[in-house]
């Protein structure tokens, strides 16, 4: 009886894990905002580290049309966006997907991002050796910052 109880409190602590793992790739804290009714975009944020050389070449999203690399950058007191075509994801080094650097943009959105809900996410890696690796992730969404209160 012991053991039973042992091994359910082992697989409650699995399933209560928020990072995602996939072959050497870890993917933790994903998550977007709500949208309002006519909104077509999102950006996405998370943190992912390899552990071994490897490069983020693209993701996808049964919510959007579309999911995008981007790069937020700061020149001359200037906030620019831009697509990118990948981000090289050192060995053993977190890289943060953040609202000031990279970051995932979802658009097209198919309906408005409800708080509480998650947003599926695959995201499509190539690892060192040329192997492509696929990890499916579910990105919380977050209540939308100043929203009226009920």
């Amino acid at each position: 009886m012991t053991k039973f109880y042992r091994f359910g409190g082992l697989l409650a602590a699995l399933l209560l894990c928020t990072g995602v793992y996939a072959d050497d790739i870890q993917v933790e804290g994903a998550r977007t905002r709500a949208t309002v009714p006519g909104q077509e975009t999102a950006m996405v944020y998370f943190s992912i580290t390899s552990k071994q050389p490897a490069t983020l070449v693209g993701a996808s999203s049964a919510a959007s049309k579309t999911a995008e690399l981007h790069l937020m950058t700061h020149k001359n007191g200037m906030m620019r966006m831009q697509e990118i075509k990948s981000i090289d994801l050192p060995a053993n080094e977190r890289v943060e997907m953040t609202e000031h650097g990279y970051h995932l943009v979802l658009s097209g959105l198919k309906t408005p991002l409800k708080a509480g809900a998650t947003v599926p996410l695959t995201l499509n890696i190539e690892m060192a050796d040329k192997r492509s690796v696929k990890v499916n992730v579910k990105a919380e969404v977050k209540p939308l910052k100043n929203a009226p209160q009920k």
